[in-house]
């Protein structure tokens, strides 16, 4: 069993399973949102266990996937936890355990800051990573 939370304690969560990969998006709405490292997760293995009424939700602008779901108490970015889809990201951060999976690629790498340096040897992709 995984756990995780918010930072307040909020909002909970478990995982039964292993996440599939984990990735770090640069793009500024990823970087803005506090939620750049995310894993994924298969919806059977994810279980809220606390929080639900706590969750805030930012709804995508035209041509973004994901909703951005939040803890309206402490401002945590938690990822599409409330996603009804059979896998979703979660904010890497909030996990109280270790995820066990390690980072896989970097995407919209073209968009990062200057600031940032990437230091780990994980593929790089200027925006989506193309599946091969």
């Amino acid at each position: 069993m995984i756990e995780g939370s918010c930072c307040c304690g909020a909002v909970r969560f478990t995982l039964a399973g292993e996440p599939s990969m984990m990735g770090t998006c640069h793009c500024s709405r990823c970087r803005k949102s506090g939620a750049s490292t995310f894993v994924f997760v298969k919806r059977a293995d994810f279980s809220l266990s606390a929080g639900r009424d706590a969750i805030s939700l930012y709804e995508p602008e035209t041509g973004y996937r994901y909703r951005r779901c939040f803890c309206g108490k402490c401002g945590t970015a938690l990822g599409e936890i409330l996603s009804e889809a059979e896998s979703f990201p979660v904010n890497a951060q909030t996990f109280d355990d270790d995820p066990r999976v390690r980072n896989r690629f970097h995407e919209f790498v073209a968009d990062k800051p200057d600031w940032y340096e990437i230091c780990d040897d994980a593929k790089r992709f200027d925006g989506h990573p193309v599946q091969s």
